[in-house]
């Protein structure tokens, strides 16, 4: 008789569930893009794995122009300032300004869709 292995989830695997559970517990996503998501946490790179850098800080104004520059800039191709501080704005509002702990993926998906550049970063 063959016993059944269940492999541990990854780390990645392990914060991707934050993720989802985030987008449908606090921005009310019933059914998240979870290709979007993928390419999104592609995009962040080892950046989510490091504490400091795996949130948003979205009071710090130093690092909403890092997120614009980084990446509304880099890997959106946005590059009109105003389209790209409303975008910040409306995912920081659809976050939830009380949500202290904003992570940077979770950020990054709901400006992807605000600005419709979805497409453009699953290409990625």
């Amino acid at each position: 008789m063959a016993k059944a292995t269940t492999k541990a989830p990854s780390a990645k695997e392990m914060l991707v569930e934050k993720y989802v559970a985030d987008l449908k517990e606090k921005v009310g996503e019933a059914r998240p893009d979870l290709a979007l998501l993928d390419a999104v946490v592609k995009a962040c790179g080892p950046a989510i794995y490091k504490a400091d850098s795996a949130t948003v800080a979205a009071s710090d104004k130093d690092e909403l122009a890092r997120v614009k520059m980084n990446f509304i800039a880099k890997r959106l191709g946005v590059t009109d300032e105003a389209k790209a501080d409303a975008a910040i704005k409306a995912a920081i509002e659809k976050y939830g300004r009380s949500v202290r702990t904003k992570h940077r993926p979770v950020l990054y998906y709901l400006i992807a869709k605000e600005l419709k550049k979805a497409a453009a970063l699953k290409k990625a």
